[in-house]
């Protein structure tokens, strides 16, 4: 028990205290949420990415590997959000976003953190965060999209709207010039660092100042369900998968505790944006993100008993 009340006292609480000073920031200031989206998305993500697969030693069998884990999680989730969707009842539309909410997870402004405070900064598991994290955001930009907006506008305009997302081209630039040990010069390099660095703190400022505008209506036996899946079920199916791979020690660690991360605010975004339910995908990201100040030191903690050794 001792060790589950230090992983919440060190690793979640440093969290939800910059994710309350944002919420605080926008209560009293109003903040423009677009603008610190689009901060994040096109600017600090982007710039993170980019620097940390550049430093770090990253093997071909790394990539496939978590490849292979990402896209079979999201596939048994996908058949799972469906098959609930249909239990429930739910009409098409509001079935989309319920599977959406199982499938896209916070890889960015609260895996990111995450992972830094748990390995302490080590380059290896952070760089399984950041591939997790850039497949995410392609997947969601594309997928994410496509799912909710193909009917509406049409499906050629819905599959290539990713290929603006600058996440996509960090990673290649990263991962090219790593791989042929391409120098930067240091007038680059520098405020690259800057930029990398200034990531995290952001990222859950704007996540805090995010969640102060969701609202609290009803819908509350789905919301209970897409909770439950994504932040108990999810982590179990990743252990599954896990377990059934050759991958064991950090790299297992990082992808089991990435899977546990509570449903993504673009989820809510791209929602608002296309007019889908988005007050019940707001209220989805609300009660998933503060239950899982619990379920995700749980995870951290198995993770150790799992894998720790």
């Amino acid at each position: 028990m001792g060790d589950f009340a230090a992983i919440f006292q060190t690793i979640i609480l440093p969290i939800f205290v910059i994710m309350t000073l944002g919420y605080v920031m926008q209560i009293k200031f109003q903040m423009d949420l677009q603008t610190l989206a689009k901060l994040n998305i096109y600017f600090l993500v982007p710039g993170f990415i980019f620097v940390q697969l550049y430093e770090t030693e990253i093997a071909a069998s790394l990539f496939g590997y978590v490849l292979l884990f990402f896209f079979l999680y999201c596939l048994l989730l996908y058949f799972l959000g469906e098959g609930l969707g249909r239990a429930l009842g739910l009409k098409k539309e509001k079935k989309t976003t319920f599977t959406n909410s199982l499938m896209f997870f916070n890889s960015g402004n609260y895996g990111v953190p995450v992972n830094d405070l748990v390995f302490r900064g080590d380059p290896f598991a952070m760089s399984i965060q950041v591939i997790i994290l850039t497949f995410q955001n392609i997947f969601l930009f594309s997928y994410g999209i496509f799912s909710l907006q193909a009917a509406n506008i049409g499906r050629w305009n819905a599959a290539v709207g990713y290929f603006k997302m600058p996440v996509l081209y960090a990673m290649l630039l990263g991962v090219v010039l790593n791989y042929w040990n391409v120098g930067i010069p240091e007038f680059i390099w520098v405020p690259a660092n800057y930029v990398g660095d200034a990531m995290i703190a952001m990222a859950l400022v704007t996540l805090g100042a995010q969640v102060a505008q969701f609202k609290i209506t009803t819908y509350l036996a789905s919301i209970y369900w897409s909770i439950g899946s994504r932040l108990i079920i999810g982590p179990a199916v990743a252990l599954l998968i896990i377990w059934l791979l050759p991958v064991e020690g950090v790299m297992a660690q990082a992808m089991f505790i990435a899977s546990a991360m509570p449903t993504s605010v673009n989820s809510a975004v791209i929602a608002q944006e296309y007019k889908i339910h988005p007050e019940y995908a707001s209220q989805v990201v609300l009660f998933s993100t503060l239950f899982s100040a619990l379920t995700v030191s749980v995870v951290i903690y198995l993770s150790r008993i799992f894998f720790g050794g």
